[in-house]
């Protein structure tokens, strides 16, 4: 079995799918990894890989299930926490004006100290902003402070999201199975 979600490893789909693979003891199965969901999704459908695994949350989501219905289909559902997340800034900005955040994480603070929000597609996305200084202060995973302390300071803890994934199929699920009601 080939399943595919977002890379590069490292990132919250790849470390949610390592779970999910072994909570399903399908530790063996293979991890295939794209840019971004269109292009995994068309993999699914021409047959190249056999499973999608995709956050609710991610950006594109409504976007790959409108457009693949009728030939994708979800095939189980679960709930698994992120990586820890946190709100960062520049080390040398004692008061950054602009934050960056993934459209899904901009409730998770008060954000209305900073003068300007940014969009960002990803929290991947978030820190390497901040590591390129194009962003004074942002929403990414707490792994990237541990990385970059010289470069980056904590501003907030706001630990793992709880969200809703979704694994899909190119076949439906009988109306017997006990995920369908």
């Amino acid at each position: 079995m080939i399943v595919a979600t977002l890379g590069p490893e490292g990132n919250n789909h790849v470390l949610v799918l390592g779970r999910y693979l072994e909570a399903r003891g399908l530790a063996g199965a293979e991890m295939k990894f794209y840019d971004d969901f269109p292009t995994a999704f068309a993999a699914l459908v021409a047959g190249e890989v056999d499973r999608v695994l995709q956050c609710t949350a991610h950006f594109s989501h409504a976007d790959c299930v409108g457009r693949y219905m009728h030939r994708v289909f979800p095939v189980d559902v679960f709930v698994a926490g992120s990586h820890p997340l946190v709100l960062l800034a520049q080390r040398d900005l004692a008061t950054p004006r602009q934050v960056a955040r993934q459209p899904a994480t901009r409730y998770y603070t008060d954000l209305s100290g900073f003068a300007e929000e940014i969009d960002a597609p990803t929290t991947v996305a978030v820190a390497e902003g901040l590591l390129e200084g194009r962003f004074e202060a942002g929403i990414c995973a707490r792994q990237t402070l541990e990385a970059h302390p010289d470069q980056l300071r904590l501003v907030e803890e706001l630990g793992p999201a709880l969200d809703v994934w979704v694994l899909y199929g190119t076949e439906p699920l009988s109306d017997a199975h006990p995920l369908v009601v």
